[in-house]
């Protein structure tokens, strides 16, 4: 049985003057969900990271987050649904107008930081984010933790979701991610990685924090772009699943949708 999946990276996070180097992981990878200038990025490098993806015909996302640039939007914030469905549908808009202007569209919707943790337990924000991704367009994919309430928020409104695993992230026992800051939160081993990509892609399951063997069925992968190493990672990650035999296509791919 042939195993596809599709490997993801949140790049596109340089504002101003401040660079992350980000777009280097992109040969890496089939599909990337790009900083929309709430939690970093700018309508500059929005342009410049849209390009290079159409360029390597990845499959482009929308990357949303909080408003809240100096915390990188991995702060939780209180806004109430209204406000989050609005900044969502902005920002998806926004990166929306760039694809276009490339001659491509957007693929996917994947929520920033603390926006993405909060809704995988919070019904009202899962709810909101699905609504502003609608209101977008009902082809996008929103991507999410696998059982969260934000793919159940897509399954209500009749939104084509994706699961998603972290081959650089530690997970707890009931398959949230450990919150960053914590020890052992970051996988940084591109061997490690690699090694957690392939349980995820083969085997549908992860080894917890605590060392527990969790079931984690998904469709894309992550590996952060700004990890410590995401290069060589990245790099690690492919040439080991090809390795094995995965057949990596990109979300546009595997949602059967045409450029």
């Amino acid at each position: 049985m042939l195993t596809v999946i599709d490997l993801n990276s949140d790049v596109g996070e340089s504002f101003g003057r401040w660079r992350s180097g980000d777009e280097e992981i992109l040969p890496f990878v089939t599909s990337v969900n790009v900083a929309c200038g709430m939690h970093a990025g700018d309508p500059v490098h929005m342009d410049e990271i849209v390009g290079k993806a159409c360029d390597l015909n990845l499959a482009i996302g929308a990357h949303p987050g909080f408003p809240d640039l100096q915390g990188f939007g991995r702060r939780e914030m209180t806004l109430s649904p209204r406000e989050i469905e609005t900044y969502v549908l902005y920002q998806v808009s926004a990166l929306s107008g760039f694809a276009l202007s490339h001659g491509s569209h957007l693929t996917h919707v994947k929520p920033h930081g603390a926006l993405y943790n909060m809704a995988v337990i919070d019904d009202k924000i899962a709810r909101a984010i699905a609504l502003g991704v609608a209101r977008a367009g009902e082809h996008l994919v929103l991507v999410g933790l696998p059982g969260s309430c934000l793919l159940q928020a897509a399954d209500v409104l009749g939104l084509p979701a994706a699961a998603e695993a972290f081959a650089d992230r530690a997970y707890n026992s009931d398959g949230t991610l450990v919150k960053r800051g914590l020890p052992g939160s970051i996988i940084e081993d591109p061997d490690e990685a690699a090694k957690r990509a392939l349980d995820i892609a083969l085997r549908g399951t992860i080894k917890s924090i605590d060392g527990k063997e969790i079931p984690i069925p998904a469709r894309t992968i992550c590996v952060h772009g700004d990890t410590p190493g995401a290069v060589e990672m990245g790099r690690t990650i492919r040439r080991r699943l090809e390795s094995a035999g995965v057949i990596l296509r990109s979300l546009k791919e595997l949602a059967g949708l045409r450029k």
